[in-house]
């Protein structure tokens, strides 16, 4: 069991850092803060930039906390929060599946963040090694994973699409 959660974190973790990296330095393919920023004005996120910066450190913090498995389920609950978001405000229109950009991939990065919260980072995190586990509770667990859903619910609350164009 160990070693399934060890891997889980590490791929889960060090993708969303990767996905995170892209948002905020440009790297691996990535467009860095000014692109990002225009995107999430397309999306209706105003300012840009900002949201785009909240949204790639939250990513990078948060899957660098999980891949360590440092600080129990607060790096999942920014994954979770990253993901509401971006199902709520890009995928959710196009249906499930990846092919046609549907919420298929945020689902499975959240769906993977939350049973990490759950059951906790395993022997070989930092968590363990620091002596941190057993000050994750189910309640604070949930409270923080908790927290992540609101998170995300709030950013899309400030999302201010544009209004359609009028027919002509």
């Amino acid at each position: 069991m160990n070693v399934g959660l060890l891997i889980a974190r590490v791929v889960l973790g060090s993708l969303m850092a990767a996905h995170g990296a892209q948002k905020v330095f440009g790297w691996f393919g990535g467009h860095g803060i000014a692109g990002t920023g225009g995107f999430f004005e397309s999306l209706g996120f105003r300012p840009g930039k900002v949201f785009a910066a909240v949204a790639g450190l939250t990513e990078l913090g948060s899957g660098v906390l999980v891949a360590l498995g440092l600080l129990g389920p607060l790096g999942s609950a920014g994954i979770v929060a990253v993901m509401i978001v971006a199902a709520g405000s890009v995928h959710v229109k196009n249906g499930v599946f990846a092919m046609s950009n549907g919420i298929e991939l945020p689902l499975l990065y959240a769906t993977g963040a939350v049973a990490l919260a759950l059951t906790g980072p395993g022997a070989y995190s930092l968590d363990r090694l620091l002596g941190l586990t057993a000050t994750w509770t189910p309640a604070l667990r949930a409270g923080a994973l908790g927290l992540g859903i609101v998170g995300g619910v709030f950013n899309l609350v400030l999302r201010r699409p544009a209004a359609p164009a009028p027919a002509a």
